[in-house]
């Protein structure tokens, strides 16, 4: 009888660790998901926050390239501008003395017509 308690001491005894050593594998195992849980969300915010890093750094760099055009576009355009005043100004220039000419050669010929002369 008393190998018998012995036997069933030593049965509950290696009962016990195995359940000991089932819990501690679960546990393990547990703390393993869970870590690479912690880890693959990590990794994902992380990446969200690389993202959004590098998405602002390509905003501003579009902004910076699409206020230079801008620039760029407006002096162009004061450029084109300027030209084309200092165009009218000569055409108005040039107008004004072709008109001049031909007046005074309406003139001349009107006077000439008047002193008895033909056209």
């Amino acid at each position: 009888m008393k190998n018998e308690i012995k036997k069933s001491q030593a049965f509950e005894a290696l009962q016990k660790i195995k359940k000991t050593e089932e819990k501690a594998r679960r546990m393990i195992r547990e703390a393993r998901e869970k870590k690479s849980s912690n880890i693959i969300q990590e990794a994902y915010d992380k990446s969200k926050e690389i993202k959004k890093v590098a998405l602002n750094r390509a905003r501003d760099e579009a902004e910076k390239r699409k206020k230079a055009i801008i620039q760029e576009a407006l002096r162009e355009a004061e450029k084109i501008k300027k030209e084309a005043e200092e165009e009218g100004k000569a055409l108005r220039s040039k107008t004004e003395r072709l008109i001049e000419e031909a007046v005074n050669k309406v003139t001349a010929g009107i006077k000439e017509f008047l002193e008895g002369g033909s056209l």
